[in-house]
């Protein structure tokens, strides 16, 4: 069945674009619309999540509660400022469209935008200027295909930050920022459209995830000697036009790197060796974003069905040994964030396809209950300050 629909996506979209995981940017464009209203049009749609209300503005002279949000406005020029329990409470500009975003224990957070990687102070909620990429991305532009920074990730002393960078029609770079001077000291080739970056507990590799040339590139973070290794799972027939690309990864305890597939296959890389193993999962639905709690449970996105056997947008929540529990979600999402202690995920409402909304569902990652948070515009990454 699988192997059907690579085939069957891969020519569709291939008439309408090349090199992604939507029809077209147009048509992306023109569905922006609440997931109710995705859902509603599909049928089938699980509970809704209970909506919160909206927070106050809070004063630029009050510092940032610990605990707040912060989210990538993929649809604007911002980031946004969330209380969990109640909503947006400030915005700052950063640049055309921010993607992925990492925040330092010093507070800083650094926003991968079309136009250059920002810096924001998320105590004070002040931009602190912007870094340009050294990587030639073509004129600014918004929407899935833009150029510009993806994935983005600090080393655990903060004294670098990693950027995947994509190049319309070609190869990604991978560019190294000292935090400290704020420049671009290095730039890495990496494969297709870095969705993500990820950074080993170590801080001794970087691992880009590139979607749209089906590998992982492991990075040496002291000679930036690269490897590539291929995590295609489903074979890379579709080329361009299949849906059955990594998107996110997450860094295990033992180095290895989880990538999901579709709700049925974990690819469990092992970066040392390019090793790919495969186990199974249930949710059988597209996935995007993935994220790691402090005891080791996997978080991944379902953003809805590609095929018609495909099941509606969930969370799955994977422990340590396999078992796997799915929570439905109201319409599609992007990526996820938890919480400190683990207990509780925040589930972006951006997606980088159309049927994005505005908001979060934030999910007890105990009991499975939802609930609706408004906030920021098509918001992709987040973290938990």
């Amino acid at each position: 069945m699988r192997a059907r629909r690579n085939v069957i996506a891969g020519v569709a979209l291939l008439v309408v674009v090349l090199g992604g995981c939507s029809a077209s940017e147009s048509a992306t464009k023109s569905a922006s619309k609440s997931a109710s209203e995705s859902a509603s049009e599909s049928g089938d749609k699980p509970e809704k999540a209970t909506a919160a209300p909206t927070a106050a503005p809070l004063p630029s002279t009050t510092p940032t509660p610990s605990g707040s949000l912060i989210v990538a406005d993929f649809g604007a020029d911002t980031v946004t400022f969330i209380d969990p329990a109640r909503g947006p409470f400030a915005s700052v500009k950063v640049g055309t469209a921010p993607y992925g975003l990492a925040v330092g224990a010093d507070g800083r957070a650094w926003v991968a935008t079309a136009e250059g990687v920002a810096i924001v102070d998320t105590r004070t909620r002040t931009n602190l200027g912007r870094v340009p990429y050294r990587t030639e991305t073509g004129p600014v532009t918004d929407g899935e295909y833009r150029g510009g920074g993806m994935g983005i990730a600090l080393a655990p002393d903060g004294k670098r930050a990693y950027v995947g960078v994509n190049v319309p029609d070609g190869n990604g770079t991978l560019e190294v920022i000292s935090t400290e001077t704020r420049q671009v000291v290095d730039t890495v080739p990496v494969g297709r459209r870095p969705f993500d970056v990820d950074v080993s507990r170590d801080g001794a590799e970087v691992y880009a995830t590139n979607h749209d040339s089906f590998d992982v590139t492991a990075v040496d973070a002291r000679t930036l000697d690269a490897r590539r290794h291929e995590v295609a799972p489903y074979g890379t027939e579709g080329g361009l036009g299949s849906w059955l690309k990594p998107h996110y990864a997450a860094v295990r305890e033992d180095g290895r790197l989880l990538l999901p597939f579709e709700g049925e296959r974990l690819a469990v890389l092992d970066p040392r060796t390019g090793q790919v193993e495969i186990e199974e999962m249930t949710a059988n639905t597209h996935q995007h974003g993935a994220a790691l709690t402090p005891d080791g449970t996997l978080l991944v996105v379902g953003t809805g069905p590609i095929g018609s056997d495909d099941e509606d947008p969930s969370l799955t929540i994977r422990t340590k040994d396999g078992t796997e529990r799915v929570v439905p979600l109201d319409g599609p999402h992007e990526d996820v964030a938890v919480s400190k202690d683990g207990r509780t995920a925040y589930v972006t409402g951006g997606f980088t396809r159309s049927g994005y909304w505005d908001g979060i569902t934030v999910v007890d990652v105990a009991t499975g209950e939802t609930r609706r948070l408004e906030g920021g515009e098509r918001p992709l990454g987040a973290a938990v300050l």
